[in-house]
């Protein structure tokens, strides 16, 4: 049963494993982080392709940009492959950096600030042998305090289903998570005391607030926590022009939930992808289209397989996809009616706002 696997792995800290269980990565990298090490095999070959099989051809076949609408049509096989046309900015380290961490700050800001937006969803995960494969959609409306957002999902294996379903209706965010056959879990935080935590924090601009709870915005920002942006490439997937960013562990968060090899990951050499603990990511990779700074798809990079396991290039273990984006389109506020039976609830909230800390610029 897959469900064996959903328990918290072996590691000297599990604070990291939160960065990945946090909105709409619960289904994603959150199980993909979650796999125990025992239950690892030492498998190299990517999710999408054995390493012996020959490159597929451009496989993320996404349509020109038209009017409001960004992203891949429906049948384009969710695969990864490596991007097309890529071209190396003329730039040194430094400046790399600072330009993909402001393309990606860019676009978390303009993700708050949209009126509303509708996507759909398909993410695919490795899972020790496994592979897990899902499909939703995101809908969300209005801006900072009053912004509402729903997010579902479905993940499938060869046995079992995972599902997933966000909802905030501006007064309370509710989450419905169902793991196999285990009993399904519903949780709820109060958005007005979340407000008034931010306040006393200092997070007076309205269109901030989104980012600290929910929707994909938080998962976004959160990575902007624990991650550095180092590289940025421009790039273009057919004929989408995408900026192709990647993004690596902050030192001191990565020393913080890895105390024991902390000195190690100080060190002038740092840590390798290898040295990691299995299923842990090595680094994040965000493809950003260029004309509405739209996360078209986000990727977690790792050496896979049982430790210790041989040095070699990270690949993609978790991908998730967002197409036929529409921006500022009208929304049907029914999506965010949700009146669950309250048998089972579990109110978050005192834990939520008492952890709610500021989330840097």
């Amino acid at each position: 049963m897959l469900a064996d696997f959903l328990k918290p792995p072996d590691l000297p800290s599990r604070r990291w494993a939160g960065l990945f269980f946090v909105g709409l990565l619960v289904l994603t990298v959150g199980i993909a982080c979650s796999v125990k090490a025992n239950a690892q095999g030492n498998h190299s070959e990517s999710i999408y392709r054995p390493q012996s099989d020959p490159l597929p051809p451009a496989a993320d076949t996404f349509n020109a940009l038209q009017s409001k609408s960004v992203g891949p049509p429906e049948t384009a096989p969710l695969i990864a492959s490596p991007v097309e046309q890529n071209t190396r900015e003329p730039e040194n380290s430094v400046e790399q950096g600072g330009k993909a961490e402001r393309i990606v700050a860019a676009a978390l800001a303009s993700l708050a600030r949209a009126d509303s937006i509708t996507a759909r969803v398909r993410q695919r995960v490795r899972v020790g042998d496994r592979v897990l494969v899902g499909a939703g959609r995101y809908v969300q409306s209005g801006l900072g305090q009053d912004q509402r957002f729903r997010f579902e999902t479905t993940m499938k294996s060869d046995t079992e289903e995972f599902e997933l379903l966000e909802v905030c209706d501006s007064l309370f965010f509710w989450t419905y998570r169902r793991v196999g056959n285990l009993p399904p879990e519903l949780e709820r935080i109060d958005v007005r005391r979340t407000q008034e935590r931010l306040e006393k924090l200092g997070v007076v601009d309205r269109h901030a607030v989104s980012a600290y709870l929910g929707g994909i915005q938080r998962p976004q920002a959160l990575l902007r926590e624990w991650f550095r942006f180092i590289s940025v490439e421009s790039a273009a997937i057919d004929d989408v022009a995408v900026w192709s960013i990647e993004g690596r562990w902050n030192t001191e968060k990565l020393a913080g939930i890895l105390p024991v090899q902390a000195e190690l990951i100080r060190s002038p050499t740092g840590m390798t992808a290898a040295q990691l603990p299995a299923g842990m990511p090595w680094s994040v990779r965000f493809s950003i289209s260029k004309r509405e700074l739209f996360p078209l798809r986000i990727e977690w990079l790792a050496i896979p397989g049982k430790r210790p396991v041989a040095e070699g290039f990270p690949e993609p273990i978790a991908v998730l996809e967002f197409y036929d984006v529409h921006i500022d389109d009208p929304v049907d506020a029914s999506a965010f009616v949700y009146k669950p039976a309250t048998e089972g609830l579990v109110d978050l909230t005192d834990t939520f706002v008492s952890q709610l800390g500021r989330l840097r610029p």
